[in-house]
């Protein structure tokens, strides 16, 4: 459990020392590991390589820099670039453009840096003792992504439990619907009351122990392999019933309701035009003003209801080949109902990496998905003509949301990719019904 308070540290360095030449060697030093561990535990508790991380940190503040009027060859030179070809270069890879075409799309650019709470086992254990359970359970990392990095906000707990941090708001939300699903009858991870009776605690940080739901994730092997139109078709059918079951629970809920057409056109979409000068991403004015004109008409004619909003293969359960349960409600909301099982598709596909042939993959798998879950709540005539718009929204929305976050520079990367490819799949969803 010491990884993540080893790397914070490491980081603090790195932002303190961004104008010097940070080695891997002296990192590695301050650990005590070999330059070997102390590179592989970066990339797996940020998801980001050490030298890319590093890299991304400098053109970032140099940017910070150029966008109030410092001459762009200084800032570069001062955050340690070899030369401003060297910086210009680099610069094209992760934003995509010039420095100039980039401040002339977006403006002056603040130089964010965030490091989220890293939990010593010293400081994870003083906070399990408020609830009565063994103390001497062990802790461990809860990897995401295929393990390809640790979450930061979750921890397994011996083998019964899972201990999570974050907003109050969506703490809260997260055990309302898990208690409302469980009366339901429905398997949810329900909390573990603290020794003083209380769903979670209120300190400076707020913590939930719950038990965990029988059964893991489906492995991308999986997911992309022989069988991914059956397990789709699971998938489909275990959110339609999730979904009967969150809207027998709704009115107890009260849940925050999502506009997708005003948020999408009022926010993302704006937004992924800019990307799709400042990456030359090609798409056709067409497609946006189809989008508008389409889309607008349909949208006030789709079933609206409490949705979990986030059904990424992390986060359905299957145990004996079977859905056992979903986990994280922390973002359910009042939206579309479609929503979930596109966006189910859509997750599935950006966990590509490594993966041949994935997007030859991609329209059995939403077939499969859609299919199942209208086998089972069956969808209207508007939903099945709607279903391109809901995927090219979800699309637009993750585009324009993790371009602008430094750790998700790769998942933008991904996400401008499948936008570009679901565009070119319009007449193929069009005719899944």
């Amino acid at each position: 459990m010491q990884n993540a308070d080893i790397i914070k540290s490491g980081i603090a360095y790195i932002e303190q020392n961004l104008k010097t030449d940070i080695t891997p060697e002296e990192l590695a030093q301050m650990a005590g590991y070999s330059v070997w561990h102390y590179q592989h535990l970066f990339a797996q508790v940020t998801g980001v390589p050490l030298a890319a991380y590093i890299n991304r940190r400098r053109l970032d503040r140099a940017l910070a820099e150029i966008s109030v009027k410092r001459k762009a060859v200084d800032a570069a030179l001062e955050y340690g670039f070899d030369s401003y070809a060297g910086f210009y270069k680099a610069f094209l890879r992760m934003y995509g453009c010039s420095p100039k075409k980039y401040l002339s799309l977006y403006g002056t650019h603040k130089s964010i840096w965030e490091v989220s709470d890293m939990y010593t086992e010293k400081e994870l254990r003083k906070i399990l003792a408020n609830w009565d359970i063994p103390q001497d359970l062990a802790i461990n990392d809860v990897k995401i992504v295929d393990g390809t990095k640790t979450a930061d906000n979750v921890w397994q707990i011996g083998r019964e439990y899972l201990l999570k941090t974050g907003d109050r708001a969506d703490l809260l939300r997260n055990i309302r619907v898990a208690k409302a699903l469980a009366n339901q009858g429905f398997a949810a991870a329900v909390p573990v009351p603290t020794v003083k009776g209380d769903d979670f605690t209120e300190d400076k940080n707020n913590f939930v122990l719950i038990r965990r739901v029988k059964g893991e994730p489906l492995s991308k092997a999986e997911r992309f392999g022989g069988k991914c139109g059956d397990f789709g078709f699971k998938y489909g059918q275990s959110i339609a019933r999730l979904h009967n079951a969150l809207s027998a629970v709704e009115k107890d809920i009260q849940p925050f309701e999502q506009n997708l057409f005003a948020h999408v056109t009022e926010w993302a979409l704006p937004e992924v035009k800019k990307q799709n000068i400042q990456w030359n991403m090609g798409i056709p004015d067409s497609f946006f003003e189809d989008y508008i004109n389409n889309f607008g008409g349909l949208f006030e004619k789709l079933p609206k209801q409490l949705i979990h909003h986030d059904p990424n293969p992390c986060n359905i359960l299957f145990d004996g080949g079977e859905v056992s349960g979903f986990a994280d409600f922390e973002l359910s909301e009042r939206n579309v109902r479609l929503w979930d099982p596109c966006y189910c598709a859509t997750g599935i596909l950006s966990e590509q990496r490594d993966v041949k042939n994935a997007y030859d993959k991609f329209p059995e798998i939403l077939e499969a998905i859609l299919r199942g879950y209208d086998s089972v709540d069956p969808l209207t005539a508007e939903e099945k003509q709607a279903v391109y718009y809901v995927i090219c929204s979800i699309q637009m929305i993750c585009v324009a949301c993790f371009e602008n976050v430094n750790e998700y520079k790769d998942l933008a990367k991904i996400n401008r990719e499948m936008l570009l490819y679901i565009i070119g799949q319009k007449n193929h969803i069009d005719n899944i019904f």
